[in-house]
Parts: C-alpha cells; sequence; structure tokens
C-alpha cells in the first residue's frame, strides 16, 4: 500500500509538472521568462550603441515582394542608425493566419518580438495568461520615450491599450487622419449625390429628406433623358446601396429621424448618447420611423432592386456605368467613373439634423494588437528600446506607406523641408506606378503612430485623404451633435466570449429586420415583436457590458 501510495504521489507530481508546463506555452515553456520587469541603465541604451547589438523578429511580407526585410531600405537605415542587427524570419501574408498560432505556440522558437502581429484581444489575453508575450507597461515607461509622448499627446490611445488589470500586451499601431469630430472615420458609409444630374434638371442640393425623397422621383421620371444625355446603358437607378454592408449601407440618411441616432455600427448596433449612456440605436424611435420611410422609397421604386443581395463587384460595375443617382462608399472614386459631377450629400433634416459618429471614429486608425514582446526574449529593454524608433515621428510614416531614396526610383515620398526648413516627407508623384504596390514594395508597417498634427510638420496629407477630410470638415463636423464615440474595447476573455455570442445574435436579429422592413414594410406588432426578440436575445445585458467599459474608458482618459 505505501509503494502505490508513492507511486501515486509521484504520478500526481509528474502531472502537475506538465500542466504548469503547458500553461507556460506548451511544450517549450520553460524557455519563458517570468513576465516580471528587467531593468537595465538607460545610458546603455542610447542609439548608435557602442557595439553591435543582435535581436531576433518575425514579420509578415505580401506576396510578390522582397521576402527578406533586412533587404528593405527602412531596416537598413534603422541598423544604421541604431546598431543593432535584427536576425528576422519573414512569413508571406497570405500565410501568416495559419502559420503565426503555430509559431506562437512553441516557446523554443519564439524570436524576441513579433513585429507585425495584428493580434486580437483574445490573442493578447490567451499568450499573455500563458506567458508567450510580456507585459509592456513598465518599459514603454523607462525605455520608450517616443511612445510615451504620443500616449501624452492623446491620452485615449493609452486608454484603448489597457487591459481590465492595467497591462499593455502588445505595441499599437496608429494612422491619425484628423481628429474628434474631424477624425476621417467619423462617417464610413458616406453618400454622395449625382450633381451632373442634379445640374441637368435644374435641381436644387437636398438637404431635408421630403426634398431628398423629390429629387430621387426627379431622377426616376427622367430616366430617358438622363439616359440620352449621359450616354447610359441600363435602367437609371437614383438610389443604390447594399443594406447592412458597412460602408455601403444606406442607414446613415436616416440620422434626422426622432433622436438622430442613424445606425453608426452595422455589426454592434451601439452608440453613446450625450449623457454618457450606451444605448442600442435599433431599439430608438427613429430607427422606426426611419426605416419606415426607406421603405417608402423602396415602395417607390427609388432604391436599387439588388440592394438586398448584390455582391460588391456587381455594386461598383453599375457604378462605373453611371447609372447611379445617389450611392455610399468610403470614397465616391470607388464606385463612379470619375469624382467630377459628385458630391457628398449634406445630412438630411426630418425631426433634426445629426451624425452619429462610428464606433472608435475619434480616434482614427487603431489596432492595439501590431507588435507584442515574447516572453523568451532575454534583453526586452533593449528590444523595447529599438521598437520605440518606431515612434520617432518623421519614422512612422515611411514604416506605414513607405521611404524616400530607393534605388528603383519609385518612392512615396521625397525629403523635402516643412514651413521652419525642417525636415519633412512629401508624397511624391507616382505616375503609372500603382500606389499600393509601390507601398508594399517599400513599407514595413509594425507598430508606429501618426498623429493628425504631424501633418505638414513630418509628413504631407495623402491626396485622396485630404479631399476625404475636407468633405467631413465642411459638411459633416458641423453636423455632428454627438459628445461621445464609442471606443475600441478591451474586455477580458469571458468578456469578449459575452460580447461575440450576444453581439452575433443581435445583429442578425437587427439586419434581418432592417432587410425585411425596408424591402416589406412592418406594422406596429411588428417593430413590437422585433423589440421583444431582442430583448430574448440579451439586448439589455449587451448594452450593460459595453456601459461598464466605456465607463472604465473615461475614467482611463481622466474624462
Amino acid at each position: 500500500m505505501r509503494k502505490m501510495t508513492k507511486l501515486l504521489a509521484l504520478v500526481m507530481v509528474l502531472a502537475m509538472s506538465v500542466a504548469l508546463m503547458t500553461a507556460c506555452g506548451g511544450s517549450g515553456g520553460s524557455n519563458l521568462a517570468s513576465g516580471e520587469f528587467q531593468e537595465v541603465d538607460a545610458s546603455e541604451l542610447t542609439f548608435p550603441l557602442a557595439e553591435t547589438a543582435t535581436i531576433t523578429g518575425l514579420t509578415k511580407f505580401p506576396a510578390g515582394t522582397e521576402s527578406e526585410p533586412n533587404n528593405r531600405t527602412i531596416f537598413k537605415r534603422l541598423e544604421e542608425a541604431t546598431n543593432v542587427h535584427v536576425e528576422w524570419r519573414a512569413i508571406q501574408s497570405d500565410q501568416w493566419g495559419d502559420k503565426i498560432q503555430l509559431e506562437m505556440s512553441n516557446a523554443k522558437t519564439l524570436p524576441d518580438f513579433v513585429f507585425d502581429a495584428g493580434f486580437g484581444n483574445a490573442d493578447l489575453l490567451k499568450y499573455g495568461k500563458n506567458g508567450a508575450i510580456i507585459p509592456l507597461e513598465d518599459y514603454i515607461d523607462a525605455y520608450m520615450p517616443n511612445l510615451t509622448k504620443v500616449f501624452e499627446q492623446v491620452p485615449e490611445y493609452k486608454a484603448m491599450c489597457l487591459d481590465s488589470d492595467g497591462h499593455i500586451w502588445a505595441l499599437p499601431w496608429i494612422e491619425q487622419l484628423g481628429s474628434n469630430k474631424t477624425a476621417i472615420q467619423l462617417i464610413g458609409n458616406m453618400p454622395f449625390i449625382n450633381t451632373a444630374w442634379l445640374d441637368f434638371l435644374n435641381l436644387e442640393m437636398p438637404t431635408t429628406t421630403d426634398e431628398f425623397e423629390q429629387v430621387l422621383i426627379a431622377f426616376r421620371d427622367n430616366a430617358a433623358q438622363l439616359q440620352a444625355q449621359f450616354n447610359i446603358e441600363g435602367d437609371v437607378i437614383p438610389m443604390s446601396c447594399r443594406l447592412n454592408d458597412g460602408n455601403q449601407d444606406p442607414y446613415n440618411l436616416i440620422n434626422g429621424f426622432g433622436e438622430g441616432y442613424g445606425d453608426p455600427d452595422s455589426w454592434k448596433h451601439l452608440m453613446v448618447n450625450n449623457d454618457g449612456q450606451v444605448v442600442c440605436d435599433a431599439m430608438s424611435e427613429g430607427f422606426k420611423e426611419g426605416t419606415a420611410w426607406l421603405h417608402k422609397l423602396y415602395e417607390e421604386n427609388l432604391i436599387d432592386k439588388d440592394a438586398f443581395t448584390q455582391d460588391g463587384n456587381t455594386y461598383v460595375a453599375k457604378g462605373k456605368s453611371g447609372r447611379y443617382g445617389v450611392c455610399f462608399d468610403w470614397d465616391v472614386a470607388n464606385v463612379v467613373p470619375s469624382l467630377e459631377g459628385w458630391e457628398p450629400l449634406p445630412m438630411l433634416e426630418a425631426d433634426t439634423v445629426n451624425l452619429t459618429p462610428e464606433t472608435a471614429a475619434f480616434t482614427s486608425g487603431f489596432d492595439r494588437g501590431r507588435c507584442v514582446v515574447t516572453g523568451t526574449c532575454k534583453n526586452p529593454a533593449l528590444v523595447c528600446a529599438w521598437l520605440d524608433q518606431m515612434y520617432v515621428p518623421i519614422q512612422s510614416p515611411q514604416n506605414n506607406w513607405g521611404t524616400y531614396g530607393e534605388d528603383d526610383g519609385f518612392d512615396i515620398f521625397e525629403m523635402s523641408t516643412n514651413a521652419n526648413g525642417e525636415p519633412m516627407l512629401k508624397h511624391a508623384p507616382l505616375g503609372d506606378q500603382s500606389p499600393v504596390e509601390v507601398r508594399e514594395a517599400e513599407s514595413v508597417n509594425g507598430p508606429l503612430a501618426i498623429l493628425d498634427s504631424y501633418y505638414n510638420v513630418y509628413v504631407t496629407l495623402p491626396d485622396d485623404a485630404a479631399y476625404r477630410l475636407d468633405w467631413i470638415k465642411e459638411i459633416y463636423t458641423p453636423a455632428c451633435n454627438m459628445d461621445y464615440c464609442l471606443p475600441n474595447m478591451f474586455m477580458t476573455q469571458d468578456d469578449t466570449t459575452l460580447d461575440s455570442n450576444l453581439g452575433a445574435d443581435i445583429g442578425k436579429c437587427v439586419n434581418e429586420f432592417k432587410s425585411r422592413a425596408v424591402m416589406e414594410g412592418f406594422t406596429d406588432a411588428d417593430w413590437d415583436q422585433f423589440q421583444s426578440d431582442l430583448k430574448a436575445y440579451g439586448v439589455e445585458e449587451y448594452v450593460a457590458l459595453y456601459q461598464k467599459y466605456f465607463d472604465a474608458y473615461l475614467e482611463n482618459v481622466g474624462a
């Protein structure tokens, strides 16, 4: 019996040891550090280093471009400036999703950092819990002055990096174009109207829902004249859209009804009112009235019959044929033959005039999981100090878009000077070169920050962003009467799961109602059933979940 007891005890000890190793990252878990802050003398991290140091990194590259990161001009210059050599492993971008999970599961082969990770919330929390990545807040405070300055200038970005325990598990990617109510993401599904048709028919730009309806009727009733005048092949379509499809959804048109909420997030259907309360916009009176109005337009043959089923290619093909009077997109140039003859439609008045900002719009482009430092990293202070160079204001635009002085002669930028005679990156003419292809050939992505205050100081504004920001500042910022914007939330693992489960059911319920109600109409009894369905799917718990994190966000930014 004693032998059996000892044997059983030994088995239990071995089992516990295996469990601990698994919790630390699988078979290679013993290679992972504790994650505790490793302090070094900051003077040892002054660049360029007196002696060359080597660190290891993992990144990705677009297919058909340079596969060796150290052959890219940006990394060559960084090595010269820092005297830090990076031994890279690179994975082709289209294979990243499959391979990165395997890479992160084996601590024996993990590099010091993953440069262009793009991890989601669940990934960060999982890898943080099992020790595959380390918390970075202390390293940021001690060895990352450039990122610290970004956080000081725009505290919202730091607030969105923090988990519920106050940890920062990854270095962010930030591309700010405009800010708050002038941010380029303020409105995604921007409505555009064919001003060439307006002029031909002697119509004024509509400012109310009634005027807008009359304009669409004029487009419909004068289809033959429009076809002849503009050489249109195919039917004239007064208004086209793709219902429930983000930037091509028409629900920005209903912002003027009732409370003026619209439907700014076609995935969550949530927003924050001026009392700081998270609400489901699909439960508002304005949503009901606006949906009924859209059905009226559909009944009058003013909305594309394909709006509920067409894919993006079909939508764009019809737009490029010149058949649309009104359409929706991030940029109308994506849909129609030319910018000429098209203008953004102003926010329409029904009961009020308002624009509800899209989720996370006030803080523009943000990815909290862009770069992580692994639990196998021997010198995280050095790695973080090197990664902080990515946040130097004149470095970040190059990492994001591309650089200057390439041997092939095709550059996103040329080195110029700003009004004070200081170095500034100026967007260069590309001629016949594809901006996307040049960017992919030159940029390295990864962690970076481009703030709105950098433009015309460190870098010029891209042309396509410039005219879109002008539209927003002139037309949509004055119409935005909302004090808050639902931010990018960093939830716990349990709450992330709850959010996903509730959001899937609620989103499906809302989107199905939108499609059915716009196409077929609805009664008061139908609306009441819709509201009951939302409650049955847990909309009150869903709203409370986001309220909890919104309140914490306000506390973190000191609001």
